[in-house]
């Protein structure tokens, strides 16, 4: 179960949404025009001193990492705070409704449809066959829990500071993977090494250090152990894994360092920074949901690519299927 929320107001999210079209009425041209303006736009943030903007990115990779990179943008953009999002039709059936006033969030739901195309029988006539397929996306709006009033939420599996049962889960994960584990003194002062194939930890930290470290290390063994390496410094590797055991920590309740001030080494190489949080958000993503035993959302959730033109249908609290929330006006 997830929800989401940010601090911006809702005419920045407009605008982000339609930044890569150039014309507040039009839908943008491809997800990834969207994910470069977002990206460009957080550059200008952290050249101007706000290393908060990236802080709220990693947060809102934490808080949504169901949710396809270009969404976890938008939502980090318009509303930096957010922590549990949905659309009014959800609020609705968890007895809240949004608070009137309050502006909407919006985010892109993929479109799925029917295609027609012409098949051969074999009788040698051409009949038409229907073929579901990714049409594209379009503007859809969900609202954060703070916007919204009414019934308690659940809380199933919170945690406070303490890593409870993901560190076994992390433990088990390195398993499945093929990697072993050890624990090694004579790592020190190093908290914890990566070999490829192999991990080792200095003893002795507490388990919510010992998590934080150990997500660090299968992050180094996941996208730097291949070709990923040489097409990267030693400083923008460390950065990767870093925001990746940010991500995850933060995800389960822990309450890990920033790192905000490492995105600096990027200089303003919009490319780089975005190829690096897209590989941040969909290693966390893998990592969170071994850990929390879930089902991964399905491929053509992830990239929408061209306009659509049917609403999509509301999918109800869950994280990835917020995605398809319903297309609503902000509260009136």
């Amino acid at each position: 179960m997830e929800y989401h929320s940010n601090n911006n107001n809702n005419r920045d999210g407009s605008a982000a949404v339609n930044a890569a079209s150039g014309s507040k009425n039009r839908k943008p041209a491809t997800a990834q025009q969207l994910i470069r303006e977002n990206v460009k736009y957080l550059i200008e943030q952290l050249e101007a001193g706000h290393s908060e903007t990236l802080t709220a990115y990693l947060n809102a990779m934490a808080n949504f990492h169901m949710y396809s990179f270009g969404n976890v943008l938008l939502i980090a953009r318009q509303r930096p705070q957010a922590t549990h999002v949905a659309g009014i039709r959800t609020w609705n059936e968890l007895g809240r409704r949004v608070k009137r006033g309050e502006k909407g969030i919006a985010i892109l739901a993929p479109m799925i449809g029917k295609r027609r195309k012409k098949e051969n029988t074999d009788a040698g006539t051409e009949e038409e066959a229907n073929t579901s397929t990714l049409l594209g996306f379009r503007r859809v709006f969900v609202w954060d829990e703070f916007q919204t009033e009414g019934a308690s939420l659940p809380s199933i599996g919170e945690v406070t500071g303490e890593a409870g049962v993901y560190l076994d889960r992390l433990r088990n994960f390195v398993q499945a993977q093929g990697i072993a584990l050890e624990y090694n003194e004579r790592i020190a002062p190093a908290f914890g090494m990566s070999y490829g194939g192999r991990i080792a930890l200095l003893p002795g930290q507490t388990k919510a250090e010992e998590f934080a470290v150990l997500v660090h290390e299968i992050a180094h063994e996941r996208i730097h152990k291949s070709e990923r390496r040489t097409a990267t410094t030693k400083v923008v590797r460390e950065t990767e894994a870093e925001a990746v055991a940010f991500v995850v920590s933060k995800a389960i309740g822990l309450n890990p360092k920033s790192s905000a001030s490492y995105i600096q080494l990027y200089h303003g190489n919009a490319e780089l920074l975005m190829e690096s949080l897209e590989v941040v958000q969909q290693t966390s993503a893998v990592i969170l949901g071994a850990i929390r035993m879930e089902v991964p959302a399905p491929a053509e959730v992830q990239e929408p690519q061209s306009a659509p033109d049917a609403p999509p249908e509301d999918a109800g609290y869950s994280p990835a299927p917020a995605d398809f929330a319903e297309a609503a006006e902000p509260a009136a």
